[in-house]
C-alpha cells in the first residue's frame, strides 16, 4: 500500500520502521526540518518538510489517490483538517488520525475520519500511539470505521494457556496488540509469543468481534 505519515515524530518514526518491514511504500509529511533531515537519513523514503494541515502542503506532496493517510500531529484540529484535505480533495482511501481529547473521536468519526484512535484511552498507558496504529494497518479491516480496546487477564484455567499465538484461533478482525506480563513488562507480540497465566492482553478489534475474544481464549 502507498501510505502517507503526516506529522509526529517518535511514534511517526516507529510506525514508518514497521511500515517499511512490511514492504509498504511509506511517504512522510512533517513540519519539523529537523525531524526530516533525521528521517532522510535514516529512510530511504520520500520526506517532505511542510505543514500537513495545510493544503498546498499536502498538494505539493502528491498523495493523489493514495491508499492510507495517518495524521499524528499533536493538534485535535491539524489531524481532522488533514484527514478531510486527503478523503475530500485528494481522494486518498481511508484516514486515520490520533486525538488527544477523547471526546473528538466520535465527532471525527461523524466528519469522515475512517479510524480515530484516543491517546489517552488505556492503551496509552502500555503501549505507543504508533505501535496500535500500525497493528490496525496490519490486521484490521481499514474497511471498519470503529477500533474497540479490550483487556483481558488470562486466568489459570483458560484453554489459551502455553500456546502460542499462531496456534490461537481470534475472531476476524482481531489481533492482540500488547501483552503486560509481571505487571510491568510490555511485549509487542508475535506469532510465537506464548500467552502465560496472569498476561494481561490488550486486543484491538471490530465492534462484532469484541463479544467473542474472551470465549475464544478461555
Amino acid at each position: 500500500m502507498r501510505i502517507a505519515v503526516a506529522g509526529g515524530r517518535t511514534q511517526a518514526d516507529f510506525l514508518i520502521r514497521s511500515l517499511l518491514k512490511k514492504k509498504h511504500k511509506v511517504y512522510v509529511i512533517n513540519e519539523d526540518r529537523d525531524h526530516c533531515e533525521y528521517l532522510s537519513s535514516t529512510h530511504e523514503i520520500p520526506v517532505f518538510f511542510g505543514d500537513p494541515s495545510k493544503f498546498f502542503v499536502l498538494r505539493d506532496a502528491k498523495i493523489d489517490n493514495f491508499d492510507v493517510l495517518v495524521a499524528l500531529t499533536h493538534q485535535d484540529a491539524d489531524n481532522l483538517a488533514i484527514c478531510q484535505y486527503a478523503k475530500n480533495c485528494f481522494n486518498v482511501k481511508k484516514t486515520i488520525c490520533t486525538v488527544s481529547n477523547p471526546n473528538n473521536a466520535e465527532l471525527f468519526k461523524e466528519l469522515g475520519v475512517n479510524t480515530v484512535i484516543s491517546s489517552t484511552h488505556k492503551i496509552a498507558e502500555y503501549i505507543t500511539q504508533a505501535a496500535s496504529v500500525e497493528n490496525i494497518l496490519q490486521g484490521i479491516s481499514l474497511d471498519s470505521d470503529k477500533v474497540i480496546l479490550t483487556e483481558i487477564i488470562i486466568e489459570e484455567n483458560f484453554d489459551c494457556i502455553n500456546k502460542t499465538l499462531i496456534d490461537i484461533t481470534l475472531p476476524k478482525n482481531t489481533i492482540i496488540g500488547c501483552i503486560i506480563r509481571n505487571s510491568q513488562d510490555m511485549i509487542i507480540p508475535t506469532g510465537k509469543t506464548k500467552i502465560l497465566a496472569g498476561d494481561k492482553l490488550l486486543i484491538l478489534s471490530d465492534p462484532e468481534s469484541a463479544p467473542k475474544i474472551e470465549s475464544a481464549l478461555s
